[in-house]
């Protein structure tokens, strides 16, 4: 770590003047996400109604030509409410919702929160066994299904316990105004909302801190996708923390988002800062490198949320005169790397990166409130980065059997204290909770969230994100299983076993999938072309692994683990492998044998990842 990344008392001092006329908005941001009082309302749903209050008028989302006010949106989301209470749905059912980013998607989970049924955001990427199993584990009493994942849902239909009488279907259009038809089987939901009424519900007062407001799904460190309960309470902290004390939008910014929305990177926090402001969010489909600054003036976006790989797609693009020609001030989001952290403020003129750190499960959270380079920023609650064995892939204990915290500067394993003022709600399934649990850490009794994530310490309650550790690895903004993956490869009958894990590609952000494979068939009877086909048609794009490496067979460790430490140092390096590697290269369908050549132009960043 450089010497002037670490954070000194004059750095803290000389932003004393900004943190003092900001400090009325930090008090009243930290007061609204301290949710410790379980019979105060709170939640998503009276957030909505407030910004409809105070802005009535003003925009709640601009998508593409659609303009719909908060008045609207908030009447809007009232008619879907009814509709689902007409179909006996109660506070604590689960509604699965897949529809791509567009209003009907957050009208469906606005109406959702404001009667206490719990949204499952599934991700619109899902296909196949994947997509089975994220439905089955939170057991949905009725499910939406917009028209661009209708294939992908009928697909598995026969599948999934959810009675015909509630599969609701939204046409790709604007519904406000074009119902469109439903397929047959299917419920118009555009349609039968025109007959309730927008008037307020009585139940959206009777919604706590601790009552669930949506699952969003984590590979977490293994195995299949989890369903994180992520509850009001969660999404109050989103909406004070960052939303108030941080961001500080108002009636006159509008965000533009193009992250998806099963994510909470974009539901909790990006939507939360503008409900906090009673701003507009600008709702993209989809990240287009090539529309990014095109829709930031088009829209007059005074702010965006991004992830790391989103930045350096733009930051990879020839510089132009207008460059800095928009209105954007405030950029929020998380994974902007240290390397082009500078480069791109200056680039674009933005003059804040309010970059966070949390995770979808997590009860810890980091926030660039002071506007410091190069950091997550500052926690506001009991963390501890403890010394960590990345070989043995696990924490280091001391002579008394507890763990040891890091020196500043020095990285380590990011742990949240669980307490009433940070729990940790945990995933749908116990089991799985307990897993992440550590316990007796610094004394006897206490109890700790294990993150699986590696920070550096920066001082003065700041840190700095290093990297994932486990069984997970993130690309393209996305945390990738490996035994997910894994567990798919071996699914193909040509495949006696594999190995997936995450390694570096020069330029990337994050880390791309790998596979060791053992074949049960001789390499020149091996269909690479059909192994691809068999893999898209069950894994997400960003999961498929982009280098194969076939062996003969796979090193365990005595307790049947694979061992993956050597497999990463190892790389896509041909010299170093024992191996023939293959490669996956952008826009392709098969893979072919990498070489000194190939491996040479990856290097150089020839073929864009």
């Amino acid at each position: 770590m450089k010497h002037n990344e670490i954070i000194t008392a004059k750095q803290i001092i000389l932003k004393l003047p900004n943190i003092l006329f900001k400090l009325p908005r930090i008090i009243k941001g930290l007061k609204v996400a301290d949710a410790r009082n379980k019979k105060k309302p709170v939640g998503l749903g009276l957030c909505v109604e407030k910004s409809a209050k105070k802005n009535p008028q003003g925009f709640a989302i601009r998508y593409q030509e659609r303009n719909i006010t908060y008045q609207v949106f908030n009447e809007w989301s009232n008619k879907i409410a009814r509709t689902l209470l007409s179909h006996d749905l109660q506070k604590g059912d689960c509604v699965a919702i897949m529809v791509e980013n567009r209003p009907e998607l957050l009208a469906t989970v606005a109406a959702c929160a404001k009667i206490g049924v719990i949204s499952a955001m599934i991700n619109t990427s899902q296909k196949g066994k994947i997509l089975v199993h994220s439905l089955t584990i939170v057991k949905p009493k009725l499910i939406v299904v917009g028209e661009e994942c209708y294939e992908a849902y009928e697909a598995i239909r026969d599948h999934i316990d959810i009675p015909c009488t509630h599969h609701f279907y939204l046409a790709d259009t604007d519904t406000l105004t074009k119902i469109g038809h439903a397929p047959m089987h299917w419920k118009n939901l555009a349609l039968i909302i025109q007959s309730q009424s927008g008037k307020r519900l009585p139940q959206v007062n009777h919604i706590y801190c601790d009552d669930p407001c949506f699952y969003v799904y984590t590979s977490g460190t293994t195995g299949l996708p989890k369903a994180v309960i992520f509850n009001h309470g969660r999404f109050m902290k989103a909406y004070g923390t960052f939303g108030h004390a941080t961001v500080g939008l108002t009636v006159k910014d509008s965000m533009y988002v193009p992250l998806p929305f099963y994510h909470s990177t974009a539901m909790a926090i990006c939507w939360g800062s503008i409900l906090a402001g009673n701003a507009t969010l600008i709702m993209a489909r989809k990240f287009s490198v090539s529309r990014f600054w095109q829709d930031i003036r088009y829209y007059e976006a005074t702010a965006f949320g991004y992830i790391g790989e989103l930045c350096r797609y733009l930051i990879e693009q020839v510089p132009t005169q207008d460059d800095a020609d928009h209105q954007i001030k405030i950029m929020l989001g998380n994974g902007l790397r240290p390397s082009i952290w500078k480069a791109f403020k200056q680039r674009f003129d933005v003059d804040r990166v309010c970059e966070f750190y949390a995770s979808s499960e997590g009860n810890i959270g980091f926030s660039n409130v002071f506007n410091f380079d190069n950091t997550v920023g500052f926690a506001p609650y009991k963390y501890a980065l403890i010394e960590y064995d990345k070989e043995r892939e696990q924490p280091i204990k001391n002579a008394a059997g507890f763990l040891t915290t890091v020196a500043k500067g020095q990285s380590g394993l990011l742990l949240g204290e669980i307490s009433d003022k940070s729990p940790f709600h945990g995933y749908t399934d116990s089991k799985k909770t307990q897993l992440t649990v550590l316990r007796n850490v610094f004394k006897t009794g206490d109890a700790w969230f294990n993150t699986g994530d590696l920070m550096r310490d920066m001082g003065f309650k700041h840190a700095q994100f290093v990297d994932r550790i486990g069984d997970t690895f993130r690309w393209k903004g996305e945390n990738v299983s490996t035994t997910e993956i894994e567990m798919l490869i071996d699914d193909i009958e040509e495949v006696s076993e594999s190995v997936v894990y995450g390694v570096e590609i020069p330029n990337t952000d994050g880390r791309a999938g790998m596979a060791q494979i053992r074949l049960t068939c001789d390499i020149a009877d091996f269909n690479f072309s059909t192994f691809y086909r068999n893999l898209k048609n069950t894994v997400p794009q960003y999961a498929i692994p982009i280098f194969i490496s076939l062996s003969k067979g796979i090193d365990i460790t005595g307790t049947f683990k694979h061992k993956k430490s050597a497999l990463k140092e190892i790389g896509f390096n041909i010299e170093k492998s024992d191996n023939p590697i293959y490669v996956l290269l952008p826009n392709t369908e098969t893979y072919q044998p990498l070489c000194s050549k190939l491996q040479h132009h990856i290097h150089q960043g020839k073929y864009r990842y």
